[in-house]
Protein backbone atom coordinates (compact mmCIF):
# COMPACT_ATOMS: atom_id res chain seq x y z
CA UNK A 1 0.00 0.00 0.00
CA UNK A 2 0.78 3.63 -0.84
CA UNK A 3 1.59 6.02 2.02
CA UNK A 4 -1.83 7.66 1.19
CA UNK A 5 -3.54 4.52 1.05
CA UNK A 6 -2.55 3.69 4.17
CA UNK A 7 -3.43 6.74 5.81
CA UNK A 8 -7.00 6.39 4.06
CA UNK A 9 -7.09 2.92 5.70
CA UNK A 10 -6.46 4.74 9.11
CA UNK A 11 -8.61 7.29 8.50
CA UNK A 12 -11.52 5.36 7.72
CA UNK A 13 -11.00 3.00 10.70
CA UNK A 14 -11.51 6.01 12.93
CA UNK A 15 -13.40 8.72 10.95
CA UNK A 16 -15.55 6.50 8.88
CA UNK A 17 -15.48 6.32 5.32
CA UNK A 18 -18.20 9.58 4.92
CA UNK A 19 -16.19 12.05 5.69
CA UNK A 20 -16.20 13.68 1.93
CA UNK A 21 -11.96 13.90 0.55
CA UNK A 22 -11.02 16.03 -2.95
CA UNK A 23 -9.84 15.01 -5.50
CA UNK A 24 -9.58 11.25 -7.24
CA UNK A 25 -6.28 10.66 -5.40
CA UNK A 26 -5.95 12.74 -2.13
CA UNK A 27 -3.71 15.18 -0.89
CA UNK A 28 -1.50 14.98 2.41
CA UNK A 29 -0.27 18.06 2.83
CA UNK A 30 2.45 18.70 6.32
CA UNK A 31 3.32 22.10 6.14
CA UNK A 32 1.55 25.39 5.03
CA UNK A 33 2.89 28.80 4.65
CA UNK A 34 0.88 32.24 3.04
CA UNK A 35 -0.88 30.76 -0.06
CA UNK A 36 1.21 27.27 -0.34
CA UNK A 37 1.04 23.96 0.66
CA UNK A 38 3.76 21.21 1.04
CA UNK A 39 2.56 17.68 0.77
CA UNK A 40 4.32 14.26 2.43
CA UNK A 41 6.46 14.00 -0.69
CA UNK A 42 8.03 17.65 -0.34
CA UNK A 43 6.08 18.60 -3.13
CA UNK A 44 4.53 22.54 -3.45
CA UNK A 45 0.88 23.50 -4.58
CA UNK A 46 -0.85 27.03 -4.57
CA UNK A 47 -4.00 27.24 -2.84
CA UNK A 48 -6.26 29.14 -4.83
CA UNK A 49 -9.28 27.16 -2.48
CA UNK A 50 -9.14 28.23 0.56
CA UNK A 51 -10.98 30.82 2.73
CA UNK A 52 -10.38 29.97 6.33
CA UNK A 53 -6.80 30.73 6.39
CA UNK A 54 -7.84 34.46 5.34
CA UNK A 55 -4.40 36.14 5.97
CA UNK A 56 -2.23 33.60 4.59
CA UNK A 57 -1.43 29.89 6.10
CA UNK A 58 0.29 29.94 9.65
CA UNK A 59 0.78 34.04 9.53
CA UNK A 60 3.24 35.32 11.26
CA UNK A 61 1.17 37.99 13.40
CA UNK A 62 -1.56 35.92 14.36
CA UNK A 63 0.57 32.91 15.43
CA UNK A 64 2.58 35.69 17.72
CA UNK A 65 -1.09 37.08 18.95
CA UNK A 66 -2.37 33.20 19.95
CA UNK A 67 0.62 32.16 21.41
CA UNK A 68 1.40 35.56 23.57
CA UNK A 69 -2.57 35.16 24.82
CA UNK A 70 -2.21 31.78 25.17
CA UNK A 71 0.94 31.96 27.79
CA UNK A 72 -0.68 35.00 29.68
CA UNK A 73 -4.47 34.37 30.26
CA UNK A 74 -7.40 32.36 28.48
CA UNK A 75 -10.45 32.74 30.46
CA UNK A 76 -14.32 32.88 29.46
CA UNK A 77 -16.44 36.11 28.87
CA UNK A 78 -17.77 35.95 32.67
CA UNK A 79 -15.28 37.16 34.12
CA UNK A 80 -13.79 40.62 32.96
CA UNK A 81 -11.34 41.23 30.10
CA UNK A 82 -10.71 44.40 28.07
CA UNK A 83 -8.66 42.46 25.02
CA UNK A 84 -12.05 41.08 24.27
CA UNK A 85 -14.01 44.46 24.36
CA UNK A 86 -10.99 45.78 22.69
CA UNK A 87 -11.96 43.35 19.58
CA UNK A 88 -15.78 43.89 19.72
CA UNK A 89 -15.07 47.41 19.19
CA UNK A 90 -12.84 46.60 16.44
CA UNK A 91 -15.13 44.66 14.66
CA UNK A 92 -18.19 46.54 15.47
CA UNK A 93 -16.63 49.71 14.10
CA UNK A 94 -16.94 47.78 10.45
CA UNK A 95 -20.49 47.83 10.18
CA UNK A 96 -23.26 50.39 9.52
CA UNK A 97 -24.20 52.05 12.77
CA UNK A 98 -27.13 49.97 13.60
CA UNK A 99 -25.34 46.90 13.87
CA UNK A 100 -23.79 47.50 17.13
CA UNK A 101 -23.67 44.73 19.29
CA UNK A 102 -21.85 41.31 19.31
CA UNK A 103 -22.74 37.58 20.55
CA UNK A 104 -19.54 35.76 19.98
CA UNK A 105 -19.71 32.08 18.89
CA UNK A 106 -17.22 29.06 17.60
CA UNK A 107 -18.74 28.02 13.83
CA UNK A 108 -20.77 29.46 11.32
CA UNK A 109 -23.21 26.90 12.22
CA UNK A 110 -23.51 28.47 15.85
CA UNK A 111 -23.88 31.65 14.56
CA UNK A 112 -26.55 31.07 12.97
CA UNK A 113 -28.46 28.61 15.10
CA UNK A 114 -28.45 31.88 17.41
CA UNK A 115 -29.64 34.49 14.89
CA UNK A 116 -32.69 31.66 13.80
CA UNK A 117 -33.21 31.52 17.43
CA UNK A 118 -33.17 35.28 17.98
CA UNK A 119 -35.17 36.01 15.05
CA UNK A 120 -38.00 33.68 15.99
CA UNK A 121 -38.38 35.09 19.73
CA UNK A 122 -38.32 38.87 17.38
CA UNK A 123 -41.40 37.60 15.33
CA UNK A 124 -42.79 34.87 16.95
CA UNK A 125 -43.05 33.19 13.64
CA UNK A 126 -40.98 30.01 12.53
CA UNK A 127 -40.63 29.99 8.98
CA UNK A 128 -37.51 30.79 7.47
CA UNK A 129 -36.78 31.47 3.25
CA UNK A 130 -33.46 29.84 2.05
CA UNK A 131 -32.28 29.72 -1.80
CA UNK A 132 -33.14 26.49 -3.30
CA UNK A 133 -29.08 25.39 -3.32
CA UNK A 134 -27.48 26.59 -0.15
CA UNK A 135 -25.80 25.36 3.14
CA UNK A 136 -25.75 27.49 6.12
CA UNK A 137 -24.40 25.09 8.50
CA UNK A 138 -24.85 21.24 10.47
CA UNK A 139 -26.79 22.14 13.07
CA UNK A 140 -30.51 19.72 13.59
CA UNK A 141 -32.11 22.96 13.16
CA UNK A 142 -29.80 24.19 9.58
CA UNK A 143 -29.83 20.97 8.26
CA UNK A 144 -33.96 21.56 8.19
CA UNK A 145 -32.98 24.15 5.73
CA UNK A 146 -30.08 22.84 3.93
CA UNK A 147 -31.05 22.44 -0.29
CA UNK A 148 -27.25 22.19 -1.29
CA UNK A 149 -26.05 19.01 0.62
CA UNK A 150 -28.01 15.68 1.00
CA UNK A 151 -29.38 15.12 4.59
CA UNK A 152 -31.41 12.68 6.43
CA UNK A 153 -33.42 15.87 7.33
CA UNK A 154 -36.00 17.08 4.46
CA UNK A 155 -36.78 20.63 4.28
CA UNK A 156 -38.86 21.53 6.92
CA UNK A 157 -42.40 22.32 7.05
CA UNK A 158 -41.80 25.74 8.33
CA UNK A 159 -39.16 26.85 5.31
CA UNK A 160 -39.28 27.49 1.72
CA UNK A 161 -36.66 27.33 -0.61
CA UNK A 162 -36.33 30.54 -3.20
CA UNK A 163 -34.98 30.51 -6.31
CA UNK A 164 -32.21 32.33 -7.28
CA UNK A 165 -32.05 33.30 -10.71
CA UNK A 166 -29.06 33.61 -12.72
CA UNK A 167 -28.90 36.75 -15.59
CA UNK A 168 -26.40 34.91 -17.81
CA UNK A 169 -28.16 31.80 -18.01
CA UNK A 170 -31.77 33.70 -18.80
CA UNK A 171 -32.88 34.00 -22.31
CA UNK A 172 -35.57 36.80 -20.71
CA UNK A 173 -35.13 40.14 -20.27
CA UNK A 174 -34.37 41.81 -16.72
CA UNK A 175 -37.70 43.22 -16.07
CA UNK A 176 -39.37 39.95 -16.99
CA UNK A 177 -36.67 37.52 -14.53
CA UNK A 178 -37.20 40.01 -11.94
CA UNK A 179 -40.74 40.33 -11.76
CA UNK A 180 -40.83 36.45 -12.28
CA UNK A 181 -38.55 35.92 -9.32
CA UNK A 182 -40.61 38.03 -7.32
CA UNK A 183 -44.00 36.95 -7.96
CA UNK A 184 -42.51 33.34 -6.84
CA UNK A 185 -40.96 35.22 -3.55
CA UNK A 186 -44.23 36.47 -2.84
CA UNK A 187 -46.33 33.60 -3.15
CA UNK A 188 -43.24 31.70 -0.55
CA UNK A 189 -44.29 34.13 1.41
CA UNK A 190 -48.02 33.87 1.50
CA UNK A 191 -47.02 29.97 2.27
CA UNK A 192 -45.75 30.80 5.24
CA UNK A 193 -48.52 32.98 6.61
CA UNK A 194 -51.29 30.32 5.19
CA UNK A 195 -49.76 27.62 6.90
CA UNK A 196 -49.61 29.30 10.05
CA UNK A 197 -45.74 29.37 10.68
CA UNK A 198 -45.30 33.30 9.70
CA UNK A 199 -42.29 34.82 8.77
CA UNK A 200 -39.45 35.07 10.77
CA UNK A 201 -36.47 35.53 8.78
CA UNK A 202 -34.73 35.49 5.37
CA UNK A 203 -30.88 33.66 5.51
CA UNK A 204 -29.08 34.23 2.56
CA UNK A 205 -25.08 34.42 1.60
CA UNK A 206 -24.68 37.41 -0.58
CA UNK A 207 -22.54 35.89 -2.78
CA UNK A 208 -24.95 32.86 -3.48
CA UNK A 209 -21.68 30.92 -3.59
CA UNK A 210 -23.06 27.89 -3.22
CA UNK A 211 -25.83 28.74 -6.12
CA UNK A 212 -22.77 28.97 -8.52
CA UNK A 213 -22.32 32.90 -7.66
CA UNK A 214 -25.41 33.62 -10.23
CA UNK A 215 -26.01 37.04 -11.87
CA UNK A 216 -28.77 38.73 -10.27
CA UNK A 217 -31.27 40.76 -12.03
CA UNK A 218 -31.02 44.20 -10.72
CA UNK A 219 -34.19 44.94 -7.75
CA UNK A 220 -33.67 41.45 -6.99
CA UNK A 221 -32.11 42.15 -3.96
CA UNK A 222 -33.70 45.04 -2.43
CA UNK A 223 -37.31 43.66 -3.23
CA UNK A 224 -36.71 40.21 -1.47
CA UNK A 225 -35.35 42.31 1.38
CA UNK A 226 -38.26 44.77 1.56
CA UNK A 227 -40.61 42.18 1.07
CA UNK A 228 -39.57 39.59 4.12
CA UNK A 229 -39.48 43.20 6.56
CA UNK A 230 -43.00 44.09 5.59
CA UNK A 231 -44.16 40.57 6.48
CA UNK A 232 -42.82 41.51 10.00
CA UNK A 233 -39.75 38.83 8.97
CA UNK A 234 -35.55 39.87 10.25
CA UNK A 235 -32.79 39.71 7.17
CA UNK A 236 -29.93 37.45 8.25
CA UNK A 237 -26.91 38.04 6.11
CA UNK A 238 -24.62 35.13 5.98
CA UNK A 239 -21.02 36.48 5.48
CA UNK A 240 -19.18 33.40 5.78
CA UNK A 241 -18.53 33.21 2.37
CA UNK A 242 -18.21 37.26 0.69
CA UNK A 243 -17.13 38.64 3.99
CA UNK A 244 -14.06 40.40 5.62
CA UNK A 245 -13.22 41.95 2.45
CA UNK A 246 -13.35 39.04 0.30
CA UNK A 247 -15.50 41.00 -2.57
CA UNK A 248 -12.69 43.87 -2.48
CA UNK A 249 -14.68 46.83 -2.39
CA UNK A 250 -17.15 46.43 0.73
CA UNK A 251 -15.71 44.77 4.03
CA UNK A 252 -18.99 42.73 4.04
CA UNK A 253 -21.09 41.05 1.04
CA UNK A 254 -24.04 42.72 2.21
CA UNK A 255 -23.24 45.86 1.46
CA UNK A 256 -21.84 45.11 -1.48
CA UNK A 257 -25.65 44.33 -3.02
CA UNK A 258 -27.54 46.85 -0.65
CA UNK A 259 -28.88 44.62 1.81
CA UNK A 260 -30.21 46.17 4.44
CA UNK A 261 -28.95 43.14 7.32
CA UNK A 262 -31.12 43.05 11.34
CA UNK A 263 -28.43 39.76 11.97
CA UNK A 264 -24.67 39.16 10.50
CA UNK A 265 -23.33 36.00 11.08
CA UNK A 266 -19.62 35.53 10.63
CA UNK A 267 -17.46 32.24 10.72
CA UNK A 268 -14.11 30.60 9.19
CA UNK A 269 -12.05 33.26 8.26
CA UNK A 270 -13.02 35.31 11.29
CA UNK A 271 -10.16 33.37 13.29
CA UNK A 272 -7.73 32.02 10.34
CA UNK A 273 -8.22 28.63 11.42
CA UNK A 274 -8.59 29.50 14.69
CA UNK A 275 -12.61 28.69 15.63
CA UNK A 276 -14.17 31.77 15.53
CA UNK A 277 -18.09 32.96 14.74
CA UNK A 278 -19.96 35.70 15.74
CA UNK A 279 -23.60 37.07 15.06
CA UNK A 280 -23.65 41.28 14.75
CA UNK A 281 -26.84 42.92 15.47
CA UNK A 282 -28.51 45.83 16.68
CA UNK A 283 -28.64 47.00 20.54
CA UNK A 284 -32.50 46.56 20.39
CA UNK A 285 -32.39 42.36 19.37
CA UNK A 286 -29.29 42.14 21.45
CA UNK A 287 -31.40 43.14 24.74
CA UNK A 288 -34.74 41.92 23.46
CA UNK A 289 -33.02 38.28 23.49
CA UNK A 290 -30.67 39.08 25.90
CA UNK A 291 -32.83 40.16 28.65
CA UNK A 292 -35.42 36.65 27.82
CA UNK A 293 -32.46 34.40 27.99
CA UNK A 294 -29.01 34.19 29.96
CA UNK A 295 -27.04 33.49 26.91
CA UNK A 296 -23.42 32.77 27.95
CA UNK A 297 -20.59 30.60 25.79
CA UNK A 298 -17.74 28.68 27.66
CA UNK A 299 -15.31 29.01 24.97
CA UNK A 300 -16.43 32.12 22.65
CA UNK A 301 -15.20 35.39 22.89
CA UNK A 302 -12.20 34.17 25.15
CA UNK A 303 -9.11 36.33 25.38
CA UNK A 304 -6.71 34.19 22.91
CA UNK A 305 -9.77 34.48 20.42
CA UNK A 306 -10.13 38.12 20.68
CA UNK A 307 -6.39 38.34 20.59
CA UNK A 308 -6.91 36.09 17.03
CA UNK A 309 -9.29 38.03 15.48
CA UNK A 310 -7.57 40.87 16.31
CA UNK A 311 -4.15 40.18 14.40
CA UNK A 312 -6.62 39.43 11.55
CA UNK A 313 -7.78 42.64 11.08
CA UNK A 314 -4.77 44.83 11.83
CA UNK A 315 -3.00 41.99 9.14
CA UNK A 316 -5.87 43.13 7.03
CA UNK A 317 -5.79 46.69 7.77
CA UNK A 318 -1.98 46.63 7.19
CA UNK A 319 -1.20 45.18 4.02
CA UNK A 320 -4.52 46.65 2.81
CA UNK A 321 -5.69 43.12 1.78
CA UNK A 322 -8.93 44.26 0.85
CA UNK A 323 -7.82 46.83 -2.09
CA UNK A 324 -5.84 44.00 -2.90
CA UNK A 325 -8.51 41.25 -3.49
CA UNK A 326 -10.21 44.30 -5.65
CA UNK A 327 -7.01 44.82 -7.88
CA UNK A 328 -6.51 41.00 -8.17
CA UNK A 329 -9.49 39.73 -8.92
CA UNK A 330 -9.85 42.70 -11.41
CA UNK A 331 -7.28 41.00 -13.38
CA UNK A 332 -8.38 37.48 -13.09
CA UNK A 333 -11.94 38.63 -13.95
CA UNK A 334 -10.83 40.26 -17.01
CA UNK A 335 -8.69 37.01 -17.98
CA UNK A 336 -11.40 34.45 -16.49
CA UNK A 337 -13.87 36.86 -18.96
CA UNK A 338 -11.11 36.36 -21.82
CA UNK A 339 -11.62 32.14 -21.25
CA UNK A 340 -15.51 32.67 -21.70
CA UNK A 341 -15.09 33.88 -24.35
CA UNK A 342 -12.31 31.58 -26.04
CA UNK A 343 -13.95 28.49 -25.48
CA UNK A 344 -17.32 26.98 -26.03
CA UNK A 345 -17.91 25.06 -23.14
CA UNK A 346 -17.71 27.82 -21.06
CA UNK A 347 -20.93 29.73 -20.59
CA UNK A 348 -19.92 32.65 -18.51
CA UNK A 349 -16.95 34.09 -15.83
CA UNK A 350 -18.31 34.35 -12.66
CA UNK A 351 -17.51 36.13 -9.23
CA UNK A 352 -16.21 39.52 -8.04
CA UNK A 353 -13.01 40.36 -5.87
CA UNK A 354 -11.02 37.10 -4.61
CA UNK A 355 -14.33 34.91 -5.51
CA UNK A 356 -14.17 33.37 -8.80
CA UNK A 357 -15.38 30.75 -11.02
CA UNK A 358 -16.06 29.87 -14.71
CA UNK A 359 -19.88 27.99 -15.31
CA UNK A 360 -19.36 25.01 -18.05
CA UNK A 361 -21.90 24.21 -20.11
CA UNK A 362 -22.28 22.32 -23.64
CA UNK A 363 -25.31 22.24 -25.68
CA UNK A 364 -27.18 24.45 -23.47
CA UNK A 365 -26.87 22.10 -20.12
CA UNK A 366 -24.72 21.80 -17.56
CA UNK A 367 -21.20 20.35 -17.93
CA UNK A 368 -19.87 18.84 -14.29
CA UNK A 369 -17.93 16.28 -15.91
CA UNK A 370 -15.68 19.10 -17.64
CA UNK A 371 -15.21 21.16 -14.70
CA UNK A 372 -14.27 17.92 -12.49
CA UNK A 373 -11.51 17.76 -15.52
CA UNK A 374 -10.30 20.61 -14.94
CA UNK A 375 -9.68 20.70 -10.74
CA UNK A 376 -8.56 17.16 -11.25
CA UNK A 377 -5.92 19.01 -14.01
CA UNK A 378 -5.05 21.92 -12.17
CA UNK A 379 -4.30 19.51 -9.04
CA UNK A 380 -1.93 17.86 -11.45
CA UNK A 381 -0.15 21.42 -12.12
CA UNK A 382 -0.69 21.99 -8.25
CA UNK A 383 -3.14 24.40 -7.99
CA UNK A 384 -5.72 23.77 -5.83
CA UNK A 385 -9.28 25.12 -7.12
CA UNK A 386 -12.37 23.41 -6.62
CA UNK A 387 -15.93 23.73 -7.84
CA UNK A 388 -19.32 24.60 -6.89
CA UNK A 389 -23.33 24.97 -8.09
CA UNK A 390 -26.45 23.19 -8.31
CA UNK A 391 -24.87 21.02 -10.85
CA UNK A 392 -21.15 21.16 -9.69
CA UNK A 393 -19.99 22.70 -12.93
CA UNK A 394 -19.20 25.89 -11.92
CA UNK A 395 -15.09 26.31 -10.69
CA UNK A 396 -14.45 28.07 -7.61
CA UNK A 397 -11.77 30.16 -7.01
CA UNK A 398 -11.37 31.60 -3.64
CA UNK A 399 -7.67 31.64 -2.52
CA UNK A 400 -6.81 32.88 0.58
CA UNK A 401 -6.64 37.27 0.76
CA UNK A 402 -2.73 37.70 0.62
CA UNK A 403 -2.54 35.71 -2.58
CA UNK A 404 -1.48 38.60 -4.89
CA UNK A 405 0.19 39.85 -8.59
CA UNK A 406 3.21 37.09 -7.66
CA UNK A 407 0.57 34.17 -7.64
CA UNK A 408 -2.07 35.22 -10.30
CA UNK A 409 0.19 34.32 -13.33
CA UNK A 410 0.97 30.82 -11.42
CA UNK A 411 -3.04 30.31 -11.62
CA UNK A 412 -3.90 31.45 -14.70
CA UNK A 413 -1.34 30.00 -16.95
CA UNK A 414 -2.66 26.61 -15.56
CA UNK A 415 -5.60 27.31 -15.85
CA UNK A 416 -5.15 28.14 -19.26
CA UNK A 417 -3.28 25.26 -20.11
CA UNK A 418 -5.90 22.69 -18.05
CA UNK A 419 -8.65 24.31 -20.63
CA UNK A 420 -6.57 23.66 -23.09
CA UNK A 421 -6.61 19.85 -22.78
CA UNK A 422 -10.38 19.77 -22.77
Amino acid sequence: MTITEKLIARRNRTLGSHSPLFYNEPLQFVSAKGVWFTDVHGDRYLDGYNNVPHVGHCNERVLRALADQASTLNVHTRYLNDRVIDYAEQLLATFDDHLNRVFFTNSGSEANELALRIARQHTRSKGVIVSDFSYHGNTSSLAELTTALDTQESLADHARAFHVPDMDLETRDEAAVLATALTEFDALITSLVDSGHGVSACLFDSLFSSEGMPRLPEGLISGVIDRIHAAGGLVIADEVQSGFGRTGTHMWGYQRVGMVADLVTLGKPMGNGHPMAAVVTSEALLEEFGSANMFFNTFAGNPVSAAVGEAVLREMADRDLMEQARVIGASASTAFNEFAARYDFIRSAKGVGTFLGLDFGVDGAPAPALAKRVVESMKARKVLISRVGPHDNVLKVRPPLTFSSKELPILLDALQASLDEI
